[in-house]
């Protein structure tokens, strides 16, 4: 999600157009960024309802599912690894639908908006965090089950789901198919936006403000406006490259660049932490001591677990309805088999990308983060997020914060090119399929990672932000109703796993004895 300050035109054209769009979209977005991020008051501290909202269904969904996410992570990487039978109907396989939406999610919130998070609630919010993520694990699991339980497959073999295809045909089998249907196509037009502005032009205009930064700032080769014309062209038909495949040559790309990523910026915090190592058991004492008794957060522990679970349901998208869209395409005759393995992205998201960014910070404890725990502790303006988690790195070795530009850079194409496919699942479910719809779409995004590039708009990402949490809303009421759809498909994974169904076909076998699979 957006969670980063984006660079604006200083001035000329850029400035003129900058300024007439936000005078048309502001209002717009300002009222629905005031519904759909208001404030409730919990024992005097305030946080948005829809995070509310989100930790709400996380905790429902695990109590209702028996705790499904630790009680069957094993399973999940075993089919993640070794699938239900490639001849199944689907289009890849169960990793690189994985990959594919832990790229749509991975990105620059889990370094600007984590160093936010552990500075304004200080290292406790990292537990909370933590545990927010593996609750948000059983929505993730409930979401991309019904993602294939109610995908289409097409005369072709391509494959369409997320909530477009579960709110309009599960709703339909309770009796409410215009529900259903008028959910559906909000929530594809919601995607669909965000997809053009926050997956795409802010990624875009983030990207090149980081690089920008380590090519000289605006004297570099990047500065000025035909620096970012020239990176906008080239980054539009890199991705035009990838995307025109479909999702089989968009998987082919994240199932190598999102291992290679997580493994670079993982790395890169285990040697900073290696480095300050003998503070290491007195940095995670901070965070858990900090979770309960924290010094210096407003709101004290309640504060601090809010800012956790903030950070966390805004990190990993659970509930949005955007990793079904990805999962739905695996190549299986289980749906629950998708949702094992999907609920495997928040964990790595969340739990793991997330906490090692804020412990990395913690245990390095820059200058610049002391002082901007001071400053928010006294209501001050804050830095940006990436810089404090660029100055973390800096403690290691001078050098280091390339590394981090260089996470930076394939965090925001991976989910460039993810939020591509999402986007384009919106647009055929609104305006309808076909190879020259298709090639539509795929130029209009194309052409706005240039104008990203080029212009920020902020109204407009303001206004993608809100619409794409407001989806969570329809999107969580779909998995409430649809929830005994989901149990059921799980009760019928697992005897098929456990060798006690019908006698197999050739495309449900695994490769080895069913059991195996089954911890």
């Amino acid at each position: 999600m957006i969670s980063a300050d984006a660079a604006s035109p200083e001035g000329g054209i850029g400035a003129t157009i900058e300024n007439a769009v936000d005078v048309v979209f502001n209002p717009i977005a300002t009222t629905l960024s005031n519904v759909v991020f208001a404030n409730v008051n919990v024992f005097g501290i305030e946080f948005p309802w829809i995070v509310a909202w989100l930790i709400a269904a996380g905790v429902a969904l695990t109590l209702y599912f028996g705790f499904v996410q630790f009680r069957r992570p094993l399973t999940a990487v075993r089919i993640a690894r070794r699938g239900l039978g490639d001849d199944a109907p689907g289009e890849v396989s169960h990793f690189q639908a994985l990959t594919a939406a832990v790229s749509g999610t991975v990105g620059l919130g889990n370094i600007a908006g984590v160093a936010i998070a552990v500075t304004i609630g200080g290292p406790g919010a990292t537990f909370w965090m933590v545990l927010a993520g593996l609750l948000m694990m059983a929505v993730k699991f409930a979401e991309c089950t019904l993602g294939v339980k109610y995908r289409e497959i097409g005369p072709d073999g391509t494959v369409s789901g997320g909530p477009m295809k579960y709110l309009a045909k599960g709703l339909a089998e309770r009796g409410m198919a215009g529900v259903g249907k008028f959910l559906a196509g909000l929530t594809a037009a919601f995607i669909l936006i965000f997809a053009v502005a926050g997956g795409n032009m802010f990624q875009a205009n983030q990207t090149l403000e980081q690089l920008r930064a380590v090519t000289g700032g605006e004297e570099g080769l990047l500065g000025g406006s035909t620096g970012s014309f020239v990176f906008g062209v080239f980054l539009a038909l890199l991705v035009g490259a990838v995307v025109i495949g479909g999702i089989t040559s968009i998987t082919k790309v994240t199932s190598k660049l999102v291992p290679s990523m997580t493994v670079v910026y993982v790395l890169a915090c285990v040697v900073v932490i290696g480095m300050n190592i003998p503070v290491l058991p007195d940095a995670i004492g901070q965070i858990i001591s900090g979770a309960f008794a924290p010094s210096g957060v407003a709101g004290g522990a309640l504060g601090a677990m809010i800012i956790g679970f903030q950070r966390a349901a805004f990190s990993n998208e659970a509930g949005i309805g955007s990793s079904p869209i990805a999962l739905a395409t695996v190549k299986t005759n289980y749906p629950a088999s998708a949702g094992l393995v999907a609920m495997l992205g928040p964990f790595l998201d969340t739990v793991v990308i997330c906490t090692m960014t804020a412990l990395t910070i913690v245990i390095a404890s820059p200058q610049s983060w002391i002082a901007a725990r001071e400053a928010a502790a006294a209501g001050e303006a804050l830095p940006g997020g990436v810089s404090l988690t660029s100055d973390a790195f800096g403690t290691a070795l001078p050098w280091f914060p390339y590394v981090l530009t260089v996470a930076v850079v394939l965090f925001a194409l991976s989910t460039v090119i993810t939020w591509s496919y999402y986007g384009l699942k919106g647009w055929t479910h609104l305006f309808g399929g076909g190879r020259r719809s298709e090639r539509v779409y795929l130029v209009i995004y194309c052409a706005f990672l240039v104008i990203g590039s080029v212009l920020t708009l902020g109204a407009v990402l303001n206004l993608a932000d809100a619409l794409v949490f407001a989806a969570a809303l329809f999107n969580i009421i779909g998995l409430y109703l649809l929830a005994p759809v989901v149990k059921k498909e799980l009760a019928r994974l697992l005897t098929h796993l456990r060798g006690e169904s019908e006698p197999e076909t050739s495309a449900d076998r695994p490769e080895g004895p069913a059991e195996e699979l089954v911890e």
